[in-house]
């Protein structure tokens, strides 16, 4: 009389085990999957992480098998062009221009140890939280893409880049932290909330345009993560280094913006980010009530000159 109700139980254990196998299944070609999109529980705006590191293993299979072409080539097709237009299509900075894209990277064994300490879950993790948060404070109406590469020490010349509306690269390296991570995307979400709805491609934008536009970013990224401190912010006012760069800020020369963004050359290290934050925190103690929204898409003459910033240095 006990057989029925073993054979049942059996037959359950079985149905659980197949479930579970199933699932595993599942989670193995899900984790395979370059592509992870979420949307904002409240608003609905959308979101995409391209894990474009996973394209990698294919480029490398194919630069040992096929010689005959140039890895860069090799590379674009491999990685590039299955991701251009998640990654890059329709960004301002891009315009077709491949060479403008992430680089084949010179020392695969390098990036392949970069690639093994990269945690998937981690990193959507860490970047879903950081979107969700700027976007309560701006929302967007784009589609925020953020595509992930892995980036040989001696490449790194930014953490992330803003191409466009939606339009995020992150330059992994062995040095990223979580924290650095949630406050650069953030940095990089004001960026990308400013060519959605601020930039103008028939004005041509001064010194005192870029380091005020990158002075916006590190504003916000502090209003998002109050409690993570900003390297390199220098809140007294140096005239030694003010007269360096006083005569370049009406100027057309992105180079030179470069330059006192970067520091160096006697400017203190990211002395350009420090100077510009003052000047966007000086605008903002006089008008307190501006939204985030708001003062993004102030002018950069607005912000200077309302914010009277040159009493600082007289």
């Amino acid at each position: 009389m006990q057989k029925p109700g073993v054979l049942v139980i059996l037959l359950f254990f079985l149905l659980l085990i197949s479930c579970e196998q199933k699932e595993t299944i599942k989670e193995e070609k899900e984790s395979d999957d370059i592509y992870y999109s979420f949307k904002h529980p409240e608003t609905g705006q959308e979101y995409q992480i391209v894990h474009a590191y996973k394209l990698y293993e294919n480029y490398e299979n194919r630069i040992r098998e096929d010689s005959s072409k140039p890895n860069f080539w090799q590379f674009d097709e491999e990685v590039i062009e299955p991701i251009v237009d998640a990654c890059y299509q329709d960004a301002v900075f891009f315009a077709g221009n491949f060479d403008l894209t992430v680089k084949a990277p010179e020392n695969m064994e390098e990036i392949n140890e970069i690639i093994k300490i990269m945690d998937e879950k981690k990193l959507n993790k860490t970047i879903q939280e950081a979107l969700l948060k700027s976007s309560d404070y701006i929302s967007s109406e784009n589609k925020t893409n953020i595509c992930i590469f892995p980036v040989e020490e001696d490449q790194i010349t930014h953490g992330m880049d803003a191409w466009g509306a939606g339009k995020i690269s992150v330059y992994y390296n062995k040095y990223y932290s979580e924290e650095f991570i949630k406050t650069t995307i953030a940095h990089e979400y004001n960026h990308s909330v400013w060519f959605e709805k601020y930039y103008k491609e028939d004005e041509e934008e001064t010194v005192l345009d870029r380091l005020i536009l990158e002075g916006k970013a590190v504003m916000f990224q502090k209003l998002v993560y109050p409690d993570i401190e900003v390297e390199n912010l220098y809140y007294n006012f140096k005239k030694d280094f003010w007269k360096q760069i006083e005569p370049d800020l009406q100027t057309y020369d992105l180079k030179r913006a470069s330059e006192i963004l970067n520091g160096g050359d006697k400017l203190p290290p990211n002395y350009g980010y420090s100077e510009g934050y003052n000047m966007v925190r000086t605008y903002l103690n006089k008008h307190p009530d501006l939204t985030p929204e708001e003062w993004t898409g102030l002018t950069s003459q607005e912000i200077f000159e309302e914010g009277n910033y040159i009493e600082h240095y007289q």
